[in-house]
Parts: C-alpha cells; structure tokens; sequence
C-alpha cells in the first residue's frame, strides 16, 4: 500500500508564493501526495523526486526583468504534466519565446475569463470568475502554445501547449477568490498526472499499521507517553498495530497543564 499511495505523486516548485502552501494544499485535499521544493533546488532532486506532475508557483518577481528565476529543465519534459501558475505561467512563455512585460496591465482582484476554448481544465472551473495578482503580463503567444481565455486585462490569461500536456494560468486557482479552483487543480491531477485520488487519511493510517506491524512483527512495543497530541497518536496507531503487545510508559516531563 506504501507504493500505491505515494507512487501518484506531484511536485510543487516554490517561486517564492504567498500562495504556495496553499497549492500544496489544495492537491492534498484531492488525495495527492506532494511535497514543495524551491525552485533552484536542482535538476537531479527534481527528476529524483520522480513526480507525475509538476505545478509551478508565482512569485514576487518579475519574469518581465533581465534575470528571473527560470523554469528548470527537469520540469520541462515533453510527456510530464506541467502546470504553471501567475509568475509560472510568464517565466514559462518566456522560455518558449514570448514577450513579457512589467506594469502596463497589471490585476488585482476578481476578473472573469472571456474566449474561453472548451478545455479539461478549464470546464472543471466551471464559471468564469477567477482572481488575479500580477504586475507582468504576457504580451504574445509562446512558441507551440495555444490561447484558452482572456480577461479584460489580460488578452492571454491561460494557455496550453499543442502537443505537450503544458498548460499555464495567469490566476490563481489555488484561492477561495477562484471557486471553481480547487476543482481545476484536483482535474489536473486526475485528468493528466493519473491521480486516483489515493492519499487521504485512510489511507495513510492504514499505511502507518501495516508499516509498524512489519517493523515489530511478533515483538512487544515499549512507547514512551508524555500525553501530547504526537504521543498520543502514536499510541492509538501502535495500539491498532500490535494489540496488547504495546507497553506504554507515562513520562512527566513537568510541562503538562494544571490537573492533567
């Protein structure tokens, strides 16, 4: 089970986002394993990870500047599912030619997607509102991209790749100011990474038994006890695993509240 639940799994690189966490999050919330490296964190962590998606954050930069952080090259292959979010989204039209520039449209706020193409993505958003925070924008199309929305603001506010599952957004779906977002990235995960939508928390205490079960085979279990929530969880886990073979021990480590 240890294989099933984790091999389905997506990696989010960190831009520098206030939202990155929250991306993390919502993908989690689908039932993804993830986990968030920076981004510089390097190509041989990157494809060691062994994602089946990958999903860019924004970031306070500018990818309109002479030096931006660029895409890293192991996120960058033709069949691994690619989603770039805000910032990831200019940094990745930039690698493939387009132009990007600073300030002249900048979005705060709600905006409503126009010109929408029928696309997986975007029909799980469902509506057209969405919300935007960006200083950049992207000013033509990417070489092998194509246009899937706009805004009043921003003539290329989604894109996707003709030939690779690439697709970039200039919104967040990540936030409550998007409804239909958590739906978009849980249709990016099921629809292009294969996600089954395994890793809830079922799952992974089901997991977490069978693991220990392993480990103490026909031995008993001595667990140290202070009462805190980790101690605690511990136990009923242990106490699941090996029954009355588990042995534990109060520790009064002098920092319990008054009367416990």
């Amino acid at each position: 089970m240890s294989a099933d639940i984790h091999a389905e799994r997506i990696l989010v690189l960190d831009f520098g986002s206030q939202y990155t966490q929250l991306i993390a999050r919502r993908l989690r919330e689908a039932g993804c394993y993830c986990e968030i490296y920076a981004h510089d964190a390097g190509d041989d962590a990157i494809r060691a990870f062994g994602a089946r998606g990958v999903v860019l954050s924004g970031s306070p930069r500018s990818a309109g500047a002479d030096f931006h952080p660029p895409v890293p090259e192991a996120a960058l292959l033709p069949d691994l599912p690619l989603l770039a979010i805000c910032y990831g989204m200019q940094a990745l039209a930039k690698r493939f030619g387009a132009e990007v520039h600073t300030g002249a449209r900048s979005e705060y706020g709600a905006a409503r997607l126009t010109g929408r193409r029928p696309h997986p993505l975007l029909d799980a958003l469902g509506g057209d509102e969405v919300w935007m925070s960006h200083g950049d924008h992207v000013d033509s199309v990417p070489e092998g991209f194509s246009v899937l929305a706009a805004t009043a603001d921003a003539p290329i506010a989604a894109i996707a790749h003709q030939e690779r599952p690439w697709f970039g957004l200039q919104f967040h779906p990540e936030v409550d100011h998007t409804p239909g977002g958590a739906a978009l990235l849980a249709a990016f995960a099921r629809t292009f990474c294969g996600s089954r939508g395994l890793w809830r928390p079922e799952s992974i205490i089901a997991e977490q038994v069978a693991r220990v079960r392993e480990m103490a085979a026909d031995d008993g279990v001595v667990l140290a006890l202070s009462g805190g929530v980790d101690s605690a969880v511990t136990a009923a886990l242990l106490g699941r695993a090996v029954g009355d073979r588990l042995h534990c021990i109060f520790v009064d480590h002098g920092l319990l509240r008054a009367g416990e």
